[in-house]
């Protein structure tokens, strides 16, 4: 085995990390986990069976104590953490968990990357894949680590796989049968740096592609329409703007697939018939679409299936109508595009959440759409001084500061009347008040669920 008892270093003791240790375990390596967290704030770790020697938490261990063959590091971990930059010094394989998750894999994968819309698309491919009665599975950044899915898996299994852009950082041979790129707007430019690096580690999902694998790419995003031409791959485009004769776009109200060659438009499905609201989503159900049918569905079989498909907690998820106020958690809605996009969605007048921990983006064209959208603004968390200096610059008529996550849920229902829409969509991540999005808004349900009681409507 190619990993038996050689030396590999897990950087990132969380859910991957985790994961990342049980597998090279099963495939007899030495394996040494560090986290910077002390033992009492990490969960789950004592279930590995490490000893001391080979668990070192709570503080940055010795390179050259360690001497690792391989390191793999989780999601969250930066690539400028000392420990990484020695080993890429040192020639010493870096690999992020879904390059070790899917290095002897022999299932075909389905990736899915992108600024937004990632969740929403995995989530749709997941539920079509099981309908051709494939052994399907839907894992990576959408919560479940790819690592601890992959065994027993054969050529006949489904992986569906969202990606975020600090998983492909670290690829080596990490091969995506059918990659899709949604979009491409401003984020986690805290770490990347700039767009164009951003852009280029997202456009990673396509580098080990072959002749026979398929990229799903969006018309309507030049960035990404200009990658169709340099891939070694076929290229399927969508776009619910611009009517494509090859790809799938919109014909006045249908969801259309056309063919160019043969001069054929097929119908797929009208988009009144979706259960999901908002333009952006068209993008999504596209892709999915696309994926669906490379996966050897038929037009019908993936239109039975978009139909019955209600959309992903935390994503523009309706918790209910209260008094004649509908309450809707975007809690996932972490940067300022997929905000927009949430706001874009809703005709009503609009209460938002917004605030929490800014990743280097810049609020002012954010607010130039609150201010067109949204009656009432209510601020919270450590970006909420640069939200509220960017919403007045812009001419947001009603800011309201909240002191903590709960006071801002009090302070939205006071301001909403019925017939509003009560929208949490925090433009930001939740890192400084939650441990994730999904903690944010469980809590965000809760607490409305607690002030009514129980919906009139739901």
């Amino acid at each position: 085995m190619e990993w038996m008892n050689r030396r590999v270093l897990v950087i990132g003791a969380g859910l991957s990390g985790q994961a990342a240790v049980r597998k090279l375990q099963h495939l007899g390596a030495e394996v040494f986990l560090t986290d910077n967290k002390g033992i009492e704030q990490l969960s789950g770790v004592e279930t590995l069976g490490l000893d001391s020697e080979h668990l070192l938490v709570g503080s940055v261990p010795e390179f050259a104590g360690i001497s690792p063959d391989l390191i793999v590091l989780s999601p969250g971990v930066s690539p400028k953490l000392a420990l990484v930059q020695e080993g890429i010094t040192r020639n010493i394989p870096v690999w992020s968990e879904v390059e070790l998750a899917m290095h002897d894999c022999p299932a075909l994968c389905v990736g899915v990357t992108g600024t937004n819309g990632k969740t929403t698309t995995t989530t749709l491919i997941g539920e079509l894949a099981k309908r051709t009665g494939r052994s399907t599975t839907v894992a990576g950044n959408i919560g479940v680590a790819l690592s601890g899915q992959v065994e027993g898996m054969d050529d006949s299994s489904i992986i569906v796989a969202e990606l975020s852009s600090f998983q492909l950082e670290f690829i080596d041979k990490l091969r995506i049968h059918v990659a899709i790129l949604l979009n491409i707007t401003p984020d986690h430019l805290d770490r990347h740096g700039t767009l164009e690096d951003y852009f280029q580690t997202k456009a990673r999902i396509f580098e080990n592609q072959t002749a026979t694998d398929l990229a799903i790419l969006n018309w309507d995003d030049p960035l990404v329409r200009d990658l169709g031409a340099n891939l070694k791959s076929r290229v399927l485009y969508f776009s619910p703007t611009t009517f494509l004769q090859d790809g799938i776009s919109l014909w006045h109200d249908q969801i259309v697939f056309a063919v160019k060659e043969t001069k054929t438009m097929i119908p797929i499905i009208s988009r009144n018939e979706l259960q999901l609201r908002g333009a952006h989503n068209l993008e999504n159900v596209m892709a999915a679409a696309g994926a669906a049918r490379a996966l050897g569905l038929s037009w019908t079989e993936i239109a039975e299936g978009l139909r019955q498909f209600k959309g992903v907690e935390h994503r523009e998820e309706m918790v209910g109508t209260f008094e004649g106020i509908l309450f809707v958690n975007d809690s996932k809605g972490t940067n300022t595009d997929a905000a927009t996009k949430a706001l874009l969605a809703f005709d009503e007048p609009m209460v938002l959440l917004a605030g929490g921990k800014n990743k280097g983006l810049d609020f002012h064209e954010f607010m130039k759409v609150v201010r067109n959208k949204v009656k009432s603004l209510v601020l919270l968390g450590q970006a909420a001084d640069e939200m509220e200096q960017a919403a007045r610059d812009e001419g947001v008529r009603t800011i309201i500061r909240a002191a903590s996550f709960e006071d801002g849920v009090e302070k939205a229902i006071a301001e909403a009347v019925p017939g509003d829409v009560v929208l949490l969509s925090p433009a930001c991540t939740s890192w400084d008040m939650f441990k994730s999005y999904e903690e944010r808004g469980e809590l965000f349900k809760e607490l409305v669920r607690r002030h009514y009681r129980e919906p009139i409507q739901q």
